[in-house]
Formats: structure tokens, sequence, C-alpha cells
């Protein structure tokens, strides 16, 4: 109810399918019985009235005003509703003069309906722009707001059509029977069910007592002011619906619409897991990063005698394995992060530790790190120091303490920002890698991190923490 708005244009066609067929129903039933209308002529154009209405609403509401909205053309929506109304009307005037019924009440029932639907259409645009975000937090009150219109409408809708195709008992039916049937299964909702979900079973019992003593009550009272012992038995007949059908049956739709929600919640979930992981791999393995490392790697083996160079590559050839192998886990050891944050810093400092421009200080601090962690989470913030923040030709400093304390990594890490690189940097700052690193945390440690970033002229901030333990 508040993360998203109602799917107005079904429910509203639902309604209208329910009374379309109630209407259907009941006329069908007094022709049965050879009631008349005050005319004296039967009442076939009860039915026939109602359907053309029913036809004209559907190709209005789910036809022709769905169309321009996606194609905004007012020239359809005009031709074909004039046409639409027009035939409707004259369908109906046809039955109605051939029945010798009311041609006056017949287009009284169809202006009415006309203003109704356009009230009812413009109504539900302005509740949508004062009550949906961002004016509003959620859409909670648009939702129950656009209900109430709806229900308000068909109630004069009733009343309108009263004289002409809708009898008492589909009165009595829509604002009564079902308007209680709701008031029930909400308040089973929130203050049985719910109660009972919640572990509270003697609250959810003095809930339901309340319930049927108020109901019992109800129907006393009427019996005595209409001196009518009969209506006492039928409030004792109603309780039993209540307590035997109505609370058990809504409790049963309340656990299978909870059972499917929670199956979608946990695959969507599961879905952008996945995702998130597929993207995040696909970020860290950056050929731009494996030929700079590559390069560099051979411009050590010209300089000196392999020794460096072979180590830079064994570095190389186990990030690759990380990346390929432990990456694909959903956890690993803390040990085996921080051993691949070493081997990035490594390799990064054969390609710019000459430049007598870079400061860098990087403390890492594993004595009390352990457990498990989900995999490549620190990585990015490094790669964007250096990526951003290293330039050949201005001062650039990277500093880094890394520590774990009680079960928590808590990492600070601080570079320069240049001018030549904002243009750069405001595009891709919030890229792939951060922006996975948040999902991930989103997904995989919920109200377990803290993620700070502050950014000015000369300096790039980030400041993280995540409980493991």
């Amino acid at each position: 109810m508040k993360t998203k708005s109602f799917d107005f244009r079904q429910i509203e066609w639902w309604i209208t399918t329910l009374l379309f067929v109630s209407i259907v129903l009941f006329n069908l039933t007094s022709i049965n019985s050879h009631r008349w209308l005050s005319s004296g002529s039967p009442s076939y154009a009860k039915i026939f009235i109602p359907t053309a209405l029913y036809v004209t609403f559907y190709i209005f509401h789910m036809r022709l005003i769905p169309n321009y909205l996606s194609t905004k053309k007012i020239g359809p929506l005009v031709g074909f509703g004039i046409l639409t109304l027009g035939l409707g009307f004259l369908f109906s005037s046809i039955l109605t003069i051939g029945l010798n019924s009311s041609f006056e009440n017949l287009f009284q029932l169809y202006l009415g309906v006309i203003f109704l639907y356009i009230s009812h259409q413009g109504g539900s645009l302005v509740l949508k722009g004062m009550f949906t975000p961002p004016r509003f937090p959620n859409y909670f009150f648009y939702n129950l707001s656009r209900l109430i219109l709806t229900f308000i409408v068909l109630i004069f809708f009733l009343f309108l059509g009263q004289k002409t195709i809708i009898g008492e008992s589909v009165i009595i039916v829509f604002l009564i029977f079902l308007p209680v049937i709701l008031g029930i299964v909400t308040y089973n909702f929130f203050l049985i069910y719910g109660k009972r979900k919640a572990g509270k079973q003697r609250q959810a019992n003095w809930f339901t007592a309340l319930l049927l003593i108020a109901v019992f009550m109800l129907f006393m009272i009427i019996g005595a002011y209409n001196n009518k012992e009969e209506v006492i038995l039928i409030g004792f007949l109603v309780n039993g619906i209540i307590l035997l059908i109505i609370n058990p049956l809504s409790n049963l739709i309340f656990k299978k619409y909870e059972s499917m929600t929670g199956q979608i919640l946990n695959l969507t979930t599961e879905v952008n897991q996945g995702n998130a992981n597929l993207d995040f791999l696909r970020s860290q393995i950056n050929p731009h990063f494996l030929f700079n490392a590559l390069n560099t790697l051979y411009a050590s083996a010209l300089m000196e005698n392999a020794e460096k160079t072979s180590d830079g590559i064994q570095k190389l050839g186990d990030m690759m394995r990380f990346m390929l192998h432990e990456n694909q886990q959903a956890k690993i050891p803390l040990s085996r992060e921080i051993d691949y944050l070493r081997n990035y810093i490594d390799l990064q400092m054969l390609r710019f530790g000459a430049q007598s421009n870079l400061e860098v200080d990087f403390q890492i601090n594993d004595d009390s790190c352990k457990g498990m962690i989900a995999p490549m989470l620190l990585i990015p913030f490094l790669e964007n120091a250096f990526k951003h923040g290293i330039s050949a030709k201005e001062k650039s400093w990277i500093r880094m303490n890394l520590r774990c304390i009680s079960g928590s990594v808590h990492v600070d890490l601080v570079n320069s920002v240049h001018a030549s690189k904002s243009k750069e940097k405001s595009e891709e700052s919030s890229g792939i890698g951060l922006d996975n690193v948040k999902k991930r945390l989103n997904l995989v440690y919920p109200n377990r991190h803290q993620l700070n970033i502050i950014s000015n002229d000369t300096d790039f901030f980030v400041h993280f923490s995540v409980q493991i333990q």
C-alpha cells in the first residue's frame, strides 16, 4: 500500500464488472418472478441498458483512455468516444421506447453517468498531483484517497440508477453487505490475524471476542427496537459465519498472499545479487589495468634481472586466480581479501612508485582481522583512489588505514583531487564499481555497514565499515 500505486484501472474494472453482474442477476431474478415496471412493461430494459453502459465503460476505460495516455493523440479519443456514446445511447433508447419505459429517466441516467465518470477521472488526477511522491514520501494516502473516491462515485451511481436499472437488492449488497464484509476482513487482518502472526495470541482472542460481542449487540438492539426475537437469532447466525467462514477464509488468503510476495521478494533479491556480482566482476576485470601492469613488468624486466618482474608476475597471477575463482563464492576469509588488496597496491606501486610527486601511506593492521567477508568489497575504494587521485604533473597523495575492531572491518581512505580529472571523476566516480558495492552492501549486509563519502576541491575521503561477525 505504501511502496507503489495500486493498478486502479484494473481495480475499477473489477468493481464495475462485479456491479454489472450483480445488476443483471438481480434483474433476471425480477423477470423470472414476474415483476413489472411501474409502466406495466416487463423489465427487459433493465438487462440491455446495463449491458450498453458496461460495454461503453469498457471501451472508454480499458481501450480509449489507455491508448490516449500512450500516444497523447486526442483525435481518436474524442472521435471514437462520441461514436461509442452515441451508439450506446441509441441502442438503449430503442429498447426503452419499445418497452414503453421512461425516456426521460434514461437521458438523465446517461448524463449522470458521463458526469460521474468525468468527475472521477478529474478527481483522480487531482489526487495524483496532491498525494504522490515527491510531495508525499510514499503512496499510502494516494491509494487510500483514490479508493475512497471510487467508493463515493459508486454510491452516487447506485442512487442515480435506482429509478431505471438498479433495484434495492443491489444497493443493499453494495452499500451494506460488501462494506461490512470488507470492514470485518480489515479488522481481522490488523487486529486478529496480525496479532496472531506477531505471537500475541491473548490479544488476538480478545479482539475476536470483541468483534463477536459487537455484532451480537447490534442485532440484539435492532431486534429489541423492532420487537422481533428472530433478529437476535440472525445475530447468532452472523457470528457463526464470521467465526467459521469469513475469518478462516480471509486468513487463508492472507497466508497465500504473503507466501507469494515472500517468494517474489526472495527471487528478486537473488536476481539482484547475481546481477550485482556479475556487473561487479565485469567492472573489476579491467583490460586497461592488466595491459598497463604487463607493460610495467616488461619495462622492469629490461632494467632489472627478473627478480622484481617475477615477483610482480606472481602477484598478478594471484590476483587473476582470486578474480576467477574466489570471487565466485558468497563469502571468503577476510585474510584473502586483504592479500588481494596488498597485491593490488604492490602492482600499482610498480607503475607509479617512481613518481616524485606521489605521496602514499598504506597502513594495514590485520592482526585482529578474522572471519568471512563477501569478496571484492574493499578493492573498489582503493581502485577509485588510484584511478582519480594520481596526476603525472601535480602533487598527488593516497592514504589508507585498514583495521579490524570487534568483528568489524574499518577502512579510511583519502586521495588527492585534480582539476584535470574533475570531469572524468564526475562522470565515473559513481560508476559501476562503487554503485555495485552499495548494492551488494544493502543486499548482503543490511543495517550492518556504514559508508560515508566526502569530497571537496582537494580531497576525496571515504570511510567504510562493515560488521562481519
